[in-house]
C-alpha cells in the first residue's frame, strides 16, 4: 500500500520538486522568513547535514521528534528525516500539514519488513504482544501493540508482563540486544538498517589500536559482534549524552555519521572518528537521510509539497502503537 499521497504532476520522478534555485538566494533567511509566514516547524533528525539541523527548531532522536510531532502548535510540520518518520508526525498530528523534503527519502530497516508478509508471521503466534522498533512503515504500525525507539525499548519490554510472548520487529540487532539486556525471549524478525550492518570489525579494531585512549560507542542496531567490543552503547541521543558526560577526549563511533555534527558542537575540544566501513564507500552515511537538502527544505516549504497523507484507518489502527509507547517513556521519565 502506497501511505504516501501526493500531487504527482507536481514532483519529478525522483519525489522531490525539481524546481532550480537561485544560487544567490540565502537560503536560511528564506526558510526562517517561511517558518513565520507559514507557522511552521522544523523537526531534524541527529542524522541529516549539519546545515539542516542548524536551521531546525528542535534536533533529535526518534523518540524526541515523536515527542514534538504530538505537541507542537504549528500548522505545518515539516520533517527533515526519513517517510516513516513523517507518517510517525502525521498520526500523530492528523489535523496538520506535515511535509517531507524528499519523497524518496526512505529506510532499509523500514522496507526489510513488509507489512502483508509481517501480517502471516504473526499469525503464527496470535497471543503474543508485538513490538516494533519505530522505524517501520505507518501500516506496519496498525500491526503492533507498542512502537520503541533505541531510548526507550528496554522500558517497553519490561512493561509486559514476563508470562506474555513477544514478536520484536524489524530490527534483529536491537531485538538481540534487547533480548540480552532485559533477560526476555523474543521472536525477532529478521531485518536491518543497512548503515549500523557495514562497520567493519577489522577496521575498527585496528582504530582501536591506533587510539588506545578512545572510547568506542555504538547505537544497538550495530551487530552484536561489534556491540560486544563498545564502551558504551545506547541510543543516538544517549551516545550523545554520554560523549558530553565522560572524561573522554577522544570516541570511536559507530552510528551514522551525522550525529558527529551535534557532537562537534556541544563539545569542539574533544575529537570523535567514524567507525569506518567494511569497504570503501562512504556507506556510514545514510543515503535516505542524506536525500534531503537546503534546497528541497526551502522548496518543499514554499509550495508546501510534498505533503504526507495517511488513509484514516491506518491512522485509527495505528497511533495507538505510538501513544502507548509515549504513556511509558512518560512514566518512566524519559
Amino acid at each position: 500500500m502506497n501511505t504516501l499521497a501526493i500531487a504527482e504532476k507536481d514532483l519529478n520522478k525522483n519525489g522531490f520538486l525539481d524546481i532550480d534555485v537561485d544560487p544567490t538566494l540565502d537560503l536560511v533567511a528564506e526558510i526562517n522568513k517561511l517558518k513565520k509566514e507559514k507557522n511552521a516547524i522544523i523537526l531534524a533528525h541527529y542524522y541529516q547535514e549539519g546545515e539542516i539541523q542548524d536551521i531546525a527548531d528542535y534536533v533529535g532522536d526518534s523518540l524526541g521528534l515523536s515527542q514534538q510531532a504530538a505537541n507542537t502548535d504549528a500548522d505545518i510540520i515539516v520533517f527533515a528525516g526519513v517517510h516513516f518518520m513523517a507518517e510517525t508526525a502525521k498520526m500523530l498530528s492528523p489535523e496538520k500539514k506535515v511535509l517531507l523534503p524528499d519523497l524518496k527519502a526512505g529506510c532499509s530497516l523500514a522496507d526489510s519488513c513488509p507489512p502483508p508478509i509481517f501480517r502471516k508471521y504473526k499469525e503464527k503466534y496470535p497471543d503474543h504482544v508485538v513490538v516494533s522498533y519505530i522505524n517501520c512503515t505507518a501500516e506496519l504500525k496498525t500491526l503492533t501493540d507498542i512502537c520503541c525507539t533505541s531510548t526507550n525499548a528496554v522500558q517497553i519490554i519490561e512493561s509486559i508482563p514476563k508470562d506474555k510472548g513477544i514478536i520484536f520487529a524489524p530490527d534483529k540487532n536491537l531485538g538481540a540486544y534487547l533480548q540480552k539486556k532485559t533477560g526476555r525471549d523474543m521472536i525477532l524478525w529478521n531485518g536491518s538498517c543497512m548503515v549500523h550492518e557495514i562497520f567493519s570489525h577489522e577496521k575498527i579494531t585496528k582504530l582501536m589500536l591506533r587510539h588506545p585512549e578512545a572510547k568506542f560507542i555504538a547505537h544497538p542496531e550495530c551487530e552484536p559482534h561489534l556491540l560486544e567490543k563498545a564502551d558504551y552503547i545506547g541510543s543516538t541521543s544517549g551516545l550523545l549524552r554520554y560523549t558530553k558526560e565522560s572524561d573522554a577526549d577522544t570516541f570511536i563511533v559507530a552510528t551514522e555519521v551525522g550525529i558527529i555534527h551535534q557532537m562537534e558542537k556541544q563539545t569542539p575540544n574533544k575529537t570523535f572518528i567514524p567507525a569506518p566501513p567494511n569497504n570503501t564507500c562512504a556507506c556510514n552515511e545514510c543515503p535516505h537521510m542524506k536525500r534531503n537538502t537546503m534546497e528541497k527544505l526551502y522548496l518543499c516549504m514554499k509550495h508546501e509539497q510534498p505533503e504526507i497523507t495517511l488513509p484514516q484507518w491506518v491512522i485509527d489502527e495505528g497511533v495507538g502503537s505510538i501513544d502507548r509507547m509515549l504513556e511509558i517513556s512518560a512514566k518512566a521519565g524519559l
